[in-house]
């Protein structure tokens, strides 16, 4: 009787141990929780490929612990992948500035007061000096000691003259005012000319120093002196205007301006393109027109001023001993020696 009470008892315990024993492992495990509103997917197998199997990781045929490729290269080969690794390595270099196949230095100037009125020009100049053409009519060259550009009469110093080439660019307050090229010293392609709200004001196309529409004559069939360069633009007379001996020294150069003469024109001797006479005309081809220019200055043949009109200075009609300045000799020539024939 006692045996039939416990025995149900004994069937249901042994239930609940054998549930236990099923849930408590599934608890136990770890399994990622997402909180994604879909249902997770079936997990996928993944069958991943074994190394050993595949005939490129094998040697003859058999698994190889190796994965690496071994490639047999001869010397020239591994001398060719150095240098290629080396250049690589290298810096690239910096291109070198040429124009015109010269090469070229970049230089600017600044004039004027400070601020947005100041004007900064912007130039080139070559790398190694050459002489300008003695025939171009204007001549540009840049000194480095007084930071300014000039106008070249007369030959220059190949220790301290700059002889301007490659592109020229002039700004005010960021703004372009002029634009051109120079060649060899003298202005060459089109250069314009801007106001300082950016209208173009002028457009001239040069040739080496000569302005593409210039009246050119010459000495000779030959057309190898140069005799006048008469400057035209847009049939206007407009420009640098230059004449020549037959010698190929300066006789006259000036500018023109609207049809007119304006600035300083120059009278030369006649030989190393010494100065003689300076006219100064109106500065502008729009003032007035001028019948007889002023006379500002002169030299004598030694090169030496004997008249300036500013500075109150005349001594013409003086003695050539007189007319150089103190502590200034006169250059004398030397005097001709006989030959040996005539002197017996």
């Amino acid at each position: 009787m006692l045996i039939s009470r416990l025995w149900p008892r004994l069937l249901r315990y042994l239930g609940v141990l054998l549930v236990l024993l099923t849930v408590l492992p599934w608890a136990c495990t770890r399994k990622s929780v997402s909180f994604n509103s879909t249902p997770d997917q079936p997990p996928v197998a993944v069958v991943v490929a074994d190394t050993l199997t595949r005939t490129a990781d094998s040697l003859k045929g058999k698994p190889s612990l190796s994965t690496a490729r071994k490639v047999a290269m001869t010397k020239a080969e591994e001398r060719a992948a150095k240098e290629k690794e080396k250049e690589a390595q290298r810096k690239p270099k910096k291109k070198k500035k040429l124009f015109l196949g010269e090469k070229i230095k970049r230089a600017y100037v600044k004039s004027g007061p400070r601020g947005r009125n100041q004007i900064i020009e912007v130039f080139y100049y070559l790398k190694y000096f050459q002489q300008p053409n003695t025939y171009a009519p204007a001549r540009y060259y840049f000194n480095p000691k007084k930071r300014k550009i000039f106008k070249a009469t007369a030959e220059l110093d190949p220790s301290a003259d700059k002889v301007l080439h490659g592109p020229y660019k002039k700004l005010q307050n960021n703004k372009v005012l002029e634009t051109g090229y120079y060649a060899l010293g003298t202005r060459h392609l089109r250069w314009e000319r801007f106001d300082k709200n950016g209208i173009l004001l002028a457009k001239t196309h040069y040739e080496m120093g000569f302005p593409r529409d210039a009246n050119i004559s010459y000495y000779g069939n030959d057309r190898s002196l140069i005799n006048e360069v008469i400057p035209y633009v847009n049939g206007k007379l407009e420009g640098d205007y230059a004449k020549f001996t037959i010698e190929g020294q300066r006789e006259w150069t000036g500018q023109f301006e609207n049809g007119r003469k304006v600035g300083e024109w120059i009278n030369y001797w006649g030989f190393r393109n010494r100065k003689r006479y300076v006219y100064q005309y109106p500065e502008s081809g729009y003032d007035p027109e001028v019948t007889e220019p002023v006379l500002i200055k002169e030299y004598n043949r030694n090169a030496i001023l004997i008249y300036d009109k500013e500075a109150n200075l005349d001594k013409r009609g003086l003695p050539e001993e007189q007319q150089s300045p103190k502590g200034r000799a006169v250059p004398k020539a030397a005097p001709k020696v006989q030959p040996k024939r005539a002197r017996q």
